[in-house]
């Protein structure tokens, strides 16, 4: 069945052949993504009722709750999913970034740019491709926030929020991207033989400056961060990064409900100077999302009598989000895990490891003129083309080997942080905690074995449960 195909295409040209490679890979890919996501939406559509081991963690209204979301978010994925995978089809098979290259050139011209300056078409290229990407995944993003996010009780932003929102990071975006493009194509052509070490270099530098400053001063320009006011939650959280040496300085609430009722925490910086940042709906006592129910519960305070169903007192107790002070010091626990146990530095190590070996492989290829035949450029290299043919296309099998490594690297990292956090005292209360999140989340506790595997950075809830239960905290 193969062999006629594998013969017609070993037939033609060396570029034909790598364009068919490229496409033929991409929609295998695309296939396969399919194929896990139907299995997990088997699994949505089969478990209706919560499973025996569950009966503990979760009531039926928020098991299914959570069913419907991740159906609705399925669905979303499939078509989002394959209008990505045609569009970006149809700009392959009909020359769509050699055509986009030469508009930009055409454009340049005009402004008396010559084709000797090709940083300045780079970065019209650029920054024309990422508008055109912007605006062609604006109706999916639209539609995610407003109908599916909405539907199930996530979306905080109004349409003016979300516009204005969208536009400064569009423009903060550029004010990256094209300096750092420029100066990385720069160095490409005036490094010599060795240009991939100082690219490799560079990229590094900027990395290390990036995650330096995002937190001060790139994500306030999207969310109020307000230092974490005086208490007991400050107190005993400097008290446990004291005990375990974590360098902490500051810690910062940000305002994430006013974009989603979503929840998360992090730590950033380097050396001496480290950071935590809570989302305000981490947090029980400073969540915004719930003053409402705050108010309404309290005129008078009702006892539930012995005689009510126990779901109605699980819905009760389970009707706020966030989780209490100390569940956030367990979640924060597992985070400092994650510091004390190397696994920050252990994935800088992985990335750069990587991002030396693709600029050292790049550099060996840029030179193949096939490469850039195979997708239109037949009498110029541009090297921002260069760059994109090999990142994004050529070395895409080698791409999804290292993503799947690194997803299961990352659920051993989460195992081994949640037992830190055990050491530390916290099994109980990261047991609730994780329990509290889910729910918040809508997470669905049940998933294909085959879709776990291959996505989940993080292991599924029963998991870690099981982990933690084996000597939880009494």
């Amino acid at each position: 069945m193969w062999a006629p195909l594998l013969d017609a295409l070993w037939a033609l040209p060396l570029e034909k052949r790598i364009f068919a490679a490229v496409l033929i890979f991409s929609w295998t890919v695309y296939l396969w993504e399919t194929f896990l996501a139907q299995r997990q939406r088997r699994v949505y559509r089969t478990t209706t009722h919560v499973p025996k081991e569950l009966g503990q963690i979760m009531d039926s209204e928020t098991f299914e709750k959570s069913r419907l979301y991740q159906l609705d978010k399925s669905t979303f994925s499939f078509w989002s999913g394959l209008y990505s995978e045609a569009e970006g089809t149809i700009i392959l098979l009909f020359g769509g970034i050699p055509y986009l290259w030469k508009f930009s050139g055409v454009f340049c011209r005009r402004a008396g740019f010559g084709p000797e300056y090709e940083i300045t078409q780079s970065l019209m290229f650029l920054f024309l491709a990422t508008l055109f990407s912007a605006l062609t995944g604006l109706p999916w993003s639209l539609y995610n926030t407003f109908v599916i996010e909405e539907k199930h009780g996530f979306n905080q932003q109004t349409l003016g929020f979300f516009v204005k929102d969208a536009l400064k990071k569009f423009v903060v975006t550029q004010c990256i991207l094209l300096p750092v493009t420029s100066l990385l194509l720069y160095i490409i052509k005036i490094g010599g033989d060795y240009f991939f070490i100082y690219a490799w270099l560079f990229t590094l530098v900027v990395s290390l400056v990036l995650v330096t400053i995002y937190a001060d001063y790139i994500a306030p320009l999207f969310d109020k961060f307000i230092p974490l006011p005086e208490g007991t939650l400050k107190e005993e959280i400097e008290v446990m990064a004291k005990n375990i040496d974590f360098p902490l300085t500051k810690v910062y609430v940000v305002e994430g409900s006013k974009r989603s009722s979503h929840s998360n925490a992090y730590f950033y910086g380097f050396f001496k100077n480290k950071r935590i940042v809570l989302f305000d709906t981490l947090l029980e006592d400073y969540s915004i999302l719930n003053k409402d129910h705050q108010e309404e519960s309290s005129p008078e305070p009702q006892s539930i009598g012995e005689g009510e169903n126990p779901e109605t007192k699980a819905k009760a107790r389970n009707k706020k989000q966030g989780c209490k002070n100390e569940e956030v010091l367990a979640v924060l626990g597992h985070e400092l895990g994650h510091w004390k146990l190397g696994h920050t530095v252990k994935n800088i190590v992985i990335s750069q490891m990587n991002s030396f070996l693709c600029f050292f492989l790049f550099a060996m290829l840029i030179s193949r003129k096939e490469l850039f035949a195979a997708f239109g450029f037949y009498d110029s290299q541009p090297t921002l083309i260069g760059l994109m043919i090999i990142f994004q296309f050529i070395f895409s099998p080698y791409n999804e080997v290292l993503s799947f490594c690194l997803t299961v690297l990352s659920r051993r990292f989460e195992f081994q942080a949640d037992a830190f956090a055990k050491k530390l005292g916290k099994a109980k209360d990261l047991y609730s905690a994780l329990i509290k999140l889910n729910k918040d989340n809508l997470g669905f506790p049940v998933s294909d074995w085959l879709f776990s595997m291959w996505h989940y950075s993080h292991p599924p809830l029963l998991e870690r449960l099981q982990a933690l239960q084996d000597s939880k905290q009494d």
